[in-house]
Order: C-alpha cells, then structure tokens, then sequence
C-alpha cells in the first residue's frame, strides 16, 4: 500500500532536490498557479497548448522534483452540475501517467478549491482519487509481486493556498487501507474469495485492530440460526471450500459508547442465480455480488486504523454462494426466517435478501440491548438499483431512521466526500407487493420478472427486509422503535456499471466513514 504523507510546504517539496520524483498538479485553473519550480513550465504549456487547461499532459520540466510535471485539470467547477468528484477523477488520471512514466514517489498538489461547502473536503477526495487508482487487483499482487504491481511507494498531498495536515493523511491513508480491504475482498475471482477463503482474509486483515473477528461455519448451527441463507447456500454444501460462513465483526472504542451502528452485509460470493439460473450471458460479473459485505469489513479496518471514539460497531456478513445443483432451492418452497417469518420463495436470484434477513435479525436483538442503537443493510441487491439511477448509492429509510433523517444526512455527506447517493422511499405499495397470496406463508421474497423490469424494483425488497428480519415490529408504531437504513449499491458498487471487468470501487465506505468520523 502507498504511504500519504501531508506536504506543509509545496513550493519546496515541488522543487528538483525534493523527496519526490514527478508532480502531478491538480485544478480548475493550472496555468495561474504561483509555485515558482512549476510556473515557467505551466505558462509555457498554457501559450503553445489552447487545450491545456483541460487536457492531461506530461510535461518535461527542468527544475521541477523528477523532472516531470503532469497537469491533471479538473475542467469547470462552476455550473450546476459540477462536483467534488472532478478532484478525484483529476487526480487519478494524473498519478497514473506518473506512474506509468516511471514515477515511484509522486507529489500531488492541488490548486485551492472554490470556497463553499461543495468543495470544502476536495483535498481528502483527490487524495483518495489518487491513491485508489493505484490499486490492482489482488490476483495480479499476488501472481506477479506487490512492487511490479504497484511501484508507488509514498504518495505527498499539499494544497495550493490551504492546509492539509497529519490529521487529513491519517484519514485519507485509513480510508485508502479499508477502501483496498474492499476491493480485494469484491473484486477477487471467486475461487481466491470462496467464503472459507473470504472470512480468512478478514481474519487476516484485523490481525493488531481492535475488532473482535468471528467466523461461524458450522452446517447445523447455520442451519438453525441462518434457515433462510442456508436455503441459499444448500446446493453449495457438497463442496467444502464453498461452504457459507457468517463472520461477526465488533469495534468498541475506548472510552463512553454514544451510539451503536449494526450493519448486514450481502457476501455472495458466486451468484449463479440458484434453480432460476442467470442465462443469457448475465453469470459473467457475479464473483462481484460480495459487494456489500466488503464495504462493511473495509469500513471496519478503517475505523479501527482511526480509533474512533464514541461510537461501536458490530456487523455480520453473510458469505455464501449461491450454486446450482441436485439440492438447489427452488421457487415456491416456504422456508421460516431467523425471526420466525414464513418466507415463500418467488425467485431463488433474488437470494441476498433471503441472507440479509436473517442476519437483520440477529442484529434486530442486539440493537434493542443497545443504547442509541441504527441498523443498516449494505448490498449490491438489485439491477434496479443501476437502472433506476445509475452509479450512485441508493439509501432508503424505515420510519424511525427517517425520523432521524439518516439516508439525507449520508446523501450530504456523500456529497462533500465524492461518494454521493440518492435518497429513495419506502411506500406502502411495497409491502403490498410482497404480500402473501394465502394463509400458507407471511412474505413472497419477490416476483419472477428482473428487478430491472418491475417497477419499484430497488424499493420494495426493502419492505421485504422489514418483514424478514422482525423489523416491522420496530417501527414508528413501536414500544421499541429501531433506526433501519437499507443501502442498495447495485448500481456503484463497481466502476462503469461493468461487473465483470470493471474496478470494485469499495462504496459506500467513504461516505459512511465521513458520517462516523467527520
């Protein structure tokens, strides 16, 4: 991993001499930027280049740290539309070129930001833009070595005109550590992340951080405790190295505990579609549906790098594969949930709402011992999620978590930090469409059209997860009212909407780490 260091004086660590080998310069603005080893070479490049201020280049520079200035220009800033993530994409695509042109100690400056809320946080996002791009994938750290495959060694933020301290690299380099936690765990194929091997690299990962990590991976208590997720992994029993576990994660930070946050996170690590299989071409991508429990578990190393006070986290992760086979689930049996919901089956592709259920409803007991207790639901649950609005989170709150206004906070706080969502409803008509049909069960899972082609395809799972998981029993109306925000990354768990070869992008961690941490 890249080490971020926070640079106090940019005109000095700009110059040849300095501890870095190549500056990569961010902004809206480039060729008025005043650093005295940078401006001969910007103002040149400005006078020979009517493209300049919106064009990555690669400048050799004499005088300048490595001898090479990139120029990574965010392009406008100022229309309606423009936001924090021109920083990231910038910086990305700048210290990239460095690296590819032999960088290995690379200074990132930014130019000062746009006063105002919208760019208040710019710094932490190109520094997190930056450093993400030089990620690879797992399967090729391993193969072909971590200095072949990432030859950044150190990463310097400065910012033109404002401050960037220790405090904002020790954030962005704890983000960075959970963000790569993340992707690793999303985006590895899915033999190399088979639940065993999943929960191991975990396990592996919080060794030295105060997060109690436990894997539980016996068949019969799953089976009593998890009736609804081992309907989903049932086919996949055959084969121990595919075997589900549910791995428990818990951080309680020193001192007073003010709140508690409890997370379920959907770890299908191959998603075959069960009995109702993916065809068409639509299996390729799905080692990738590990999604949400990834986030979580990179959330939980990051907060834990952080020592974050006042707030304790505790998670479950449900690590399954869904597979395919003589003892498959199939589409009309009734199988009891964890809470004691008689679930009708609609479709056995609809499964990571059958895992977050039960996982729901341990955290449903734990939440109601707990003081301040919010539960949250992180899944890359539905195509409709992509379809409805594209590459952004989704967040949905039940009534005492819209009460507290929780999905609008994360909608602001996303904003600032580059890792936006949108604020979707929960509606009457949801619950009506999982209704049961006859006396024989409590809940239909789903229909048996695409999430994509029903409507309110991302909403009503939802009020199934209430259902499931108990927690329709802890709404406005309750003695025991409990915050629940379910979190649909469908649509930005991975770059481009491209699940296949597409870059996991570990959100909504950013975000979520923002709210906790500031």
């Amino acid at each position: 991993m890249t080490t971020i260091v926070a640079v106090p004086s940019p005109d000095a660590a700009a110059a040849a001499g300095s501890r870095f080998d190549a500056v990569v310069l961010v902004g809206h603005a480039p060729a008025t930027v005043a650093v005295p080893a940078l401006r001969p070479h910007l103002q040149a490049a400005a006078a020979a280049d009517a493209a300049f201020a919106r064009t990555l280049s690669l400048l050799p520079a004499e005088g300048v740290a490595g001898g090479r200035l990139v120029v990574a220009p965010t392009g406008s800033l100022f229309r309606d539309h423009d936001d924090v993530r021109r920083y990231a994409e910038a910086a990305a695509k700048g210290v990239r070129r460095a690296r590819d042109a032999g960088a290995t100690r690379i200074l990132l400056l930014v130019e000062a930001p746009p006063s105002g809320e919208v760019y208040a946080a710019a710094a932490r996002v190109a520094a997190l833009g930056a450093a993400g791009a030089l990620w690879e994938p797992l399967e090729a750290r391993e193969a072909l070595g971590e200095v072949a495959t990432e030859p950044v060694r150190r990463l310097g933020i400065g910012v033109l005109g404002g401050p960037f301290t220790a405090a904002d690299a020790a954030w962005v380099e704890a983000a960075e550590a959970g963000l790569r936690l993340a992707r690793d765990l999303a985006g590895t194929e899915p033999e190399r992340m088979a639940p065993p091997r999943f929960a191991a690299y975990v396990q592996q990962a919080m060794k030295g951080l105060p997060v109690e990590v436990t894997v539980q991976k016996n068949t019969a208590k799953l089976a009593k405790d998890y009736p609804l997720l081992m309907a989903v992994a049932r086919a996949s029993l055959g084969v121990p190295r595919h075997r589900p576990c549910v791995v428990r994660l818990d951080y309680t930070p020193k001192g007073k505990v003010e709140r508690t946050l409890l997370f379920a996170g959907k770890g299908l690590t191959y998603d075959t579609g069960g009995a109702d299989l993916k065809a068409g071409g639509h299996m390729a991508g799905m080692s990738r549906d590990k999604g949400g429990a990834a986030a979580v578990a990179g959330l939980f190393l990051a907060a834990a790098k952080l020592r974050l006070r006042g707030v304790r986290l505790v998670a479950e992760l449900g690590v399954v594969r869904n597979s395919i086979g003589s003892d498959a689930f199939v589409s009309d049996e009734i199988v009891t949930s964890h809470a004691g919901c008689r679930v009708r089956i609609g479709n056995t592709d609809a499964e990571g709402r059958l895992v977050l259920a039960d996982l729901l409803s341990h955290l449903r007991l734990d939440a109601v011992k707990a003081d301040a207790a919010q539960l949250f639901s992180v899944a890359t649950l539905t195509g409709h999620a992509d379809r409805a609005v594209g590459p952004y989170n989704i967040a949905l709150d039940n009534g005492p978590a819209r009460a507290l206004g929780t999905a609008m906070a994360l909608m602001a706080t996303g904003d600032r930090l580059g890792d936006p969502f949108e604020v979707s409803r929960l509606r009457r008509e949801d619950f009506d469409f999982v209704r049961p049909r006859s006396k024989a069960d409590d809940v239909l899972s789903c229909n048996n059209a695409p999430s994509s082609a029903t409507a309110r395809g991302h909403q009503f799972p939802m009020a199934f997860l209430c259902l499931a998981s108990g927690l329709d029993k802890h709404g406005v109306d309750s003695a025991v009212p409990l915050p629940f925000t379910h979190i649909d990354i469908g649509g930005s768990g991975c770059e481009d909407g491209d699940w296949q070869h597409g870059r996991p992008t570990g959100r909504p961690l950013a975000a979520l780490l923002a709210a906790l941490a500031g």
